[in-house]
């Protein structure tokens, strides 16, 4: 017997499927065929908890990153801490290069093998919370109209932020400066060419 024929009285044997309905009645909250004219309010489970996601194990306090998106892409900067929601505190120092104490996704960065010391430094007061910006008064009407056209109000740096940042700049700068070339590696900015792999 070829084979092609055995395969095909082989299928021939094998057991027929065939799809059985267990009931015809309509479905819970359908009346007929049709949907009811409100909405019909499905009960969901409970909500689940969302935790902050885990860092990679190459970020630890006082590793050097490099940001890799927003305004300062490119830069060098110290990781500080890991905050409760998850995203970590950083800083250039701001009086290096320039990069403000930050909150960064760990998405966005690529972690260097070098360490900075973070010897009395102290960010145990610094939270998400400093991070929050002020409500901003929505004005309706007319005078939204009018207010539209004019220049957009410039943000403003509570003098907390600006203690913490200045304390946390004195300690950090000390530390780099104790080691030689390391100011000079955190100012110069990340950059890649055609010729790099």
């Amino acid at each position: 017997m070829a084979r092609g024929q055995k395969v095909l009285k082989l299928r021939a044997q094998a057991k027929k499927v065939t799809m059985k309905y267990e009931t015809t009645a309509p479905t819970v909250g359908v009346v007929g065929k049709y949907y009811p004219a409100e909405d019909v309010v499905q009960k969901k489970g409970p909500t689940p908890v969302r935790n902050a996601p885990k860092v990679r194990d190459s970020i630890v306090p006082g590793t050097v990153l490099i940001l890799l998106a927003g305004r300062f892409r490119g830069k060098r900067v110290v990781c500080l801490k890991k905050l409760t929601s998850g995203l970590l505190l950083v800083s250039g120092p701001y009086s290096i290069n320039g990069v403000p104490l930050r909150r960064v996704n760990q998405k966005y960065v690529i972690a260097t093998s070098t360490k900075v010391s973070l010897d009395g430094v102290d960010v145990t007061k610094i939270d998400d919370a400093m991070f929050k910006r002020e409500a901003a008064d929505e004005k309706k009407g007319e005078e939204a109209l009018f207010e539209a056209g004019a220049a957009p109000k410039p943000t403003v740096t509570s003098p907390e932020r600006k203690a913490a940042q200045t304390a946390v700049d004195a300690k950090l700068k000390a530390n780099i400066d104790k080691v030689q070339l390391l100011g000079a590696y955190m100012a110069a900015k990340f950059t890649l060419s055609k010729n790099d792999k």
